[in-house]
């Protein structure tokens, strides 16, 4: 067993802790360590009845988690499937099981099994798409989805190692074809990733701790803009003054501006970059514009952010405006 993880591990000792399990050998491996420790977890398998094998990895997710002792919980995924856009609906109907039963169950924390190398190849693809900061920084080992706190303890575990463990114990896992399709960007640059070391000597340590690194930068970054989103957001409406937003440094800007357009609109993830680095442009002058399912709006020197289809009134609906600060504290 890795040392990381078991050291990681530590700080949720006294937790009740959901695993998401596929049956693929990340996820199979994440549970037999956690079954090993001890811990206090309930596996969460989710059978989309989208691949011919569904119902053969359900079945052994069923009896690998009788083998081991430990509680299983099987979701199927009913009803029409979309034609387009499949794979990332199956995720969101994945995770709103998975979270709806852990909100309904009090469970603090779900488990998933992204690993050393989903995390380089999520660097390498945000590289190649010029993400910024936050994408650059890749996946955080805490995070929140539907109100329930996301944990991959896996991040500083290559997927050598976590093979390695499942066939030295004989332990079986499903091959999802998928991950061997080279149509997929993440398939390519996981058959080809090698090279960056093999021809510029960068290896995936080195790569890891780069992102660490902005890691760092990222969450420094968040608390500057929570100092702002606190001085302005009152329940899913935003009022304030121009210089409040464009005094600030540009990626501050563009951060504040998508945390409140998400908290507002409601929506899982914050408008893409692009899309921010427009609106801005757009609300240097008067403009009424719509992103993220919010109507933002500037009139004057004053800007406000409301959800879609609610009134755009600058007048306050209650009690006096919260002081708000030309610059964030140094």
């Amino acid at each position: 067993m890795n040392q990381n993880f078991i050291d990681f591990m530590r700080g949720y000792s006294d937790k009740k802790l959901a695993v998401a399990v596929s049956g693929g050998v990340d996820s199979v491996c994440l549970l037999c360590w956690l079954a090993k420790l001890r811990k206090d977890i309930v596996c969460l398998h989710v059978n989309h009845g989208l691949r011919k094998n569904a119902d053969i990895e359900t079945e052994y997710v069923k009896q690998l988690c009788e083998k081991l002792g430990i509680q299983c919980q099987i979701f199927y995924w009913n009803g029409d499937k979309p034609v387009n856009g499949l794979e990332a609906a199956a995720r969101e109907a994945r995770y709103k099981l998975m979270t709806d039963y852990c909100v309904d169950n009090g469970v603090d924390a779900l488990l998933v099994a992204h690993h050393a190398d989903d995390q380089i190849e999520t660097f390498l693809m945000n590289l190649g798409r010029g993400s910024g900061l936050y994408g650059l920084s890749a996946m955080r080992t805490e995070s929140w989805r539907n109100g329930v706190k996301i944990v991959r303890p896996l991040l500083k575990v290559y997927r050598k190692e976590i093979k390695k463990y499942c066939e030295d114990n004989g332990i079986k896992y499903f091959v999802d074809e998928m991950n061997e399709d080279p149509h997929y960007t993440r398939v390519r640059i996981r058959q080809n990733r090698h090279l960056l070391y093999d021809k510029l000597g960068i290896s995936d340590d080195r790569i890891l701790l780069a992102i660490e690194n902005l890691g760092r930068a990222r969450d420094a970054m968040d608390e500057k803009v929570e100092e702002a989103i606190a001085q302005v957001l009152e329940e899913r409406r935003a009022l304030f003054s121009d210089s409040f937003l464009f005094d600030q440094a540009p990626d501050i800007r563009l951060k504040f501006l998508g945390t409140l357009i998400q908290r507002i609109g409601g929506d899982e993830y914050q408008p893409r970059l692009n899309s921010l680095s427009n609106a801005l442009d757009k609300l240097k002058t008067d403009c009424k514009i719509t992103l993220g399912h919010c109507t933002i709006r500037r009139l004057g020197q004053r800007i406000l952010i409301v959800p879609e289809g609610a009134k755009t009134s600058f007048r306050k609906r209650h009690g006096k405006p919260k002081k708000q600060k030309d610059e964030l504290k140094k």
